[in-house]
């Protein structure tokens, strides 16, 4: 006969064990509670004004009457489709994207890559590019609106000087977007000229080293090394760029006083709802605009990830 095994007891957990597992418990929901006053906000300030923007978009909601008014369906989304002033104002967007968004790429870059090659007086370009950045849209449409008055501003003094008579820059219709482009690029340049700077501290320079022994001149180094390795900073700085074009209002309604032939989509929604009163269908314009804002984003992303894809194969 065998004899049966008999299973050790079992030994409760000790209070080490049990502190530890506390602690771990503790440090599971600390990140939770850092996190709580921005989730918070967030939900007050974004998230709930969004889903609410999204209700008043099916009703015909107004300024001058309580409540969410009657239920329309799809009515303000059916009207914005066929009115003329809203598809002016996504083109005015859409023109303003293309004035500013491929210089503010190519011009950030290029300026990146000359103040990194440069040795004495790196900090003051950093600083003189960068500098504009800071300063708020309404200084800005300040400053510029001054320069480009078309009688005694600076920039039509130095015209007239050499014999040019200046135009009304934002008063044409054919000057003002390029006009408020160029402020644009001149207010902005800073912040992806520093995305741009901080990335090329991180290329190895052994890599320009051994370009160099090869016989690469500079040119060839930037073409062969740089803006290769600088391809996701491209990415990310056309996107971010992209979103902020899409998004510009400030500098537009401070410096042309909300003309119709610069106006954009936000302030066509903003026109629609604190002017004309139709709270309903400038919530029906944001939604719509935002879905577009997505649309252009996700297809973006797309093509980034499908271009790293094919980098890395």
């Amino acid at each position: 006969m065998t004899s049966a095994t008999v299973a050790p007891p079992r030994t409760p957990p000790s209070t080490r064990d049990r502190n530890q597992s506390v602690r771990r418990t503790r440090r599971g929901w600390a990140p939770l509670g850092f996190l709580a006053p921005f989730g918070v906000l967030y939900l007050l300030f974004v998230l709930g004004p969004t889903a609410y923007g999204f209700v008043l978009s099916f009703f015909d909601t107004s300024l001058v009457r309580p409540g969410l008014g009657n239920g329309v369906g799809f009515g303000n989304f059916a009207d914005l489709l066929g009115s003329e002033d809203f598809w002016a104002s996504l083109w005015h967007t859409v023109q303003f994207t293309l004035y500013t968004t491929p210089p503010l790429v190519v011009l950030s870059l290029v300026l990146a890559v000359l103040v990194n090659r440069v040795g004495r007086g790196n900090r003051l370009f950093r600083f003189a590019f960068f500098l504009p950045y800071i300063l708020p849209s309404a200084t800005v449409a300040l400053i510029w609106v001054f320069v480009l008055t078309p009688d005694s501003g600076g920039l039509a003094t130095v015209l007239k000087a050499v014999g040019v008579d200046p135009p009304s820059w934002l008063g044409d219709p054919g000057w003002a977007m390029p006009s408020v482009a160029g402020v644009t690029l001149w207010w902005t340049l800073g912040f992806n000229f520093v995305l741009y700077l901080a990335a090329l501290q991180e290329i190895p320079r052994e890599l320009y080293e051994a370009a160099a022994i090869d016989g690469a001149g500079p040119w060839q180094q930037t073409a062969r090394i740089t803006v290769p390795l600088l391809s996701r900073t491209t990415a990310l700085v056309t996107s971010l760029q992209l979103i902020a074009s899409l998004k510009v209002f400030d500098q537009i309604y401070l410096m042309t006083a909300g003309a119709t032939d610069t106006r954009p989509v936000l302030e066509f929604v903003y026109d629609t709802g604190f002017t004309d009163y139709r709270v309903g269908a400038a919530a029906a314009a944001s939604m719509l605009y935002f879905l577009l804002i997505l649309l252009v984003s996700g297809l973006w992303l797309l093509a980034t990830r499908r271009r790293d894809r094919e980098v890395t194969r």
